[in-house]
């Protein structure tokens, strides 16, 4: 291993996630098909090796701090792009059952892709809307844990990926810095969707320094049957109260 390998090691390492030599292997391929794959098309605007593995793979890896994944848990990346953070999990907590779901079909081919090309096994890449996929029984409450790393805000964000969980489960939003707006606009919205905030984590990337939040909220109940609104939506029109 060269010496970002070492690094994303040692910082996985501080999150409490040991990775062998094997799922290293696995990330610099996932690197190195992103690199390929993002001259076709576009994935990522970060194309920087080092900064792939900080920015991308350790960001993804943060949110095993608001979430167990250990075990066999079932995990929804809603929107997930290039794959984040749902790959990256899924290389780390093997175990993982995985459910990707993006609107972009071009996506999910880079994303099967990728799966196959890493030996990933129980990973799903669905190509739909999130507001769709939610109404299908088979999706419907059903998972452990949901994940979004978004740029939307977090109440239209949260009636997209809270249908996916079951009562009992938790929902994972990943944003940037400024995040107590949000927040406090989401209380009607969680209260909707049968949800209440768990904790807001600040995180920090090790290198840049930039700051990160990882905002988890709890599932109490199931669905309730008006949600998730139409497509389009939730986003277009967030519950705010």
């Amino acid at each position: 291993m060269d010496r970002v390998q070492n690094w994303l090691k040692e910082e996985a390492g501080k999150l409490g996630v040991s990775l062998s030599r094997e799922q290293m292997e696995q990330f610099e391929v996932y690197g190195r098909l992103l690199a390929e794959w993002n001259e076709r098309m576009n994935l990522t605007g970060i194309t920087e090796r080092e900064a792939v593995y900080e920015k991308h793979f350790y960001d993804s890896l943060t949110v095993c701090a608001a979430a167990d994944l250990t075990g066999r848990k079932t995990l929804a990346d809603i929107g997930s792009g290039a794959g984040f953070p749902a790959i990256p999990l899924k290389i780390a907590f093997s175990e993982l059952n995985v459910t990707i779901v993006d609107a972009l079909a071009k996506r999910i081919r880079f994303l099967e892709a990728v799966t196959g090309e890493l030996g990933l096994d129980h990973v799903v890449c669905l190509h739909g809307r999130a507001e769709d996929v939610a109404r299908m029984p088979e999706h419907r409450d059903r998972y452990d844990v949901a994940t979004a790393r978004a740029v939307a805000r977090l109440a239209g964000l949260s009636e997209l990926c809270l249908p996916f969980v079951r009562a009992g489960g938790r929902f994972v939003a990943m944003k940037g810095a400024d995040v107590q707006a949000e927040i406090e606009e989401s209380g009607y919205c969680f209260g909707k969707l049968n949800a209440r905030l768990h904790s807001v984590m600040k995180q920090e990337l090790p290198l840049e320094r930039a700051e990160r939040h990882l905002i988890a909220v709890d599932k109490i109940g199931p669905t309730p049957k008006p949600y998730p609104r139409k497509a389009g939506t939730p986003l277009k029109e967030p519950l705010l109260g």
